[in-house]
């Protein structure tokens, strides 16, 4: 085989010239930096409290020992379970039912 060609599989161009490839492409691309950028500003605004604002954090809740860093920390670790659920189920419907169009329409 010369330099010049190449081993590109029909199918394969076909889905990647498709109009909804671009649009599943686009629109899973859009959602993940959507939330990629939401859980880093939760992430780093917990992380700056913790670096400039300890009294803040260090405050009791109520007459116990816990402080309020505890909840809030929970609250991050809770906001990343809830952003990834909200991430699998866009994906379990909106795009799992994109590929599958896309699959039939190249398929023909």
């Amino acid at each position: 085989m010369s330099e010049g060609t190449s081993m590109s599989d029909p199918i394969v161009d076909k889905i990647q010239n498709h109009p909804k490839y671009h649009e599943l492409q686009s629109k899973r691309n859009n959602f993940g930096w959507l939330l990629c950028i939401l859980m880093l500003i939760v992430y780093y605004g917990y992380i700056g409290l913790i670096a400039f604002n300890k009294p803040f954090l260090g405050q009791p809740i109520g007459e116990g020992v816990t402080s309020l860093g505890i909840p809030i920390g929970m609250g991050v670790i809770l906001f990343t379970i809830l952003i990834t659920g909200i991430y699998v189920n866009r994906a379990n419907s909106e795009y799992d039912a994109l590929t599958a169009e896309i699959l039939e329409d190249v398929s023909k």
